[in-house]
């Protein structure tokens, strides 16, 4: 049977990650689930650094100390073995329901110069014109569905401040341009 595997963030004990890793390969052979697993990701950078003696080395150090990013097909019994593994505190974010990372953020994490090469090449001009005393409708965030006038357009940044009328105030809103429209 195969899976749909995704990739979650795990949150272990700071400085434990590679044993976390160990631990849960192993509880997954012992469970007999390994097929729910994929590959396990400790985000790191290298680097160079002189000794004493005058000589370069390369020295590995984790990213983001205490977290590891695990690909697998999430059900109760993955659930399971995650959290019972030693040096595992559990998924990053909702405990009962967490949410997946996307793959561009995986492929930034794991590949960074792959990353930035598929950020240069996908970016898309796009045209919107806003100008300052606009009236828009906010479509997308937590003021959905309010109406406001634009105060400042921000083109470089791809943002506009909009002044969105909250308990009969004019509130100050950052958005960005594909949250708003024109009414």
């Amino acid at each position: 049977m195969t899976y749909d595997l995704k990739w979650y963030v795990i949150h272990t004990y700071s400085g434990f990650e590679e044993k976390a890793k160990a631990g849960l390969i192993d509880r997954a052979k012992i469970e007999a689930q390994e097929e729910k697993f994929g590959d396990i990701y400790i985000p790191h950078t290298v680097s160079e650094s002189v000794n004493k003696a005058g000589k370069k080395r390369s020295v590995s150090r984790t990213s983001f100390p205490g977290y590891i990013i695990v690909q697998m097909h999430l059900d109760d019994a993955s659930m399971h073995i995650v959290k019972s593994t030693p040096k595992i505190t559990g998924f990053v974010g909702n405990a009962r329901h967490p949410k997946a990372l996307p793959d561009h953020e995986v492929l930034r994490l794991t590949n960074p110069e792959a990353a930035a090469e598929e950020a240069a090449g996908s970016v898309v001009e796009t045209e919107f014109h806003f100008a300052k005393g606009d009236s828009v409708k906010v479509m997308d965030g937590p003021f959905s569905n309010f109406d406001g006038v634009i105060d400042e357009v921000r083109p470089d940044k791809m943002k506009v401040r909009v002044l969105v009328s909250i308990f009969g105030r004019e509130t100050p809103v950052e958005l960005d341009f594909n949250q708003v429209d024109k009414i």
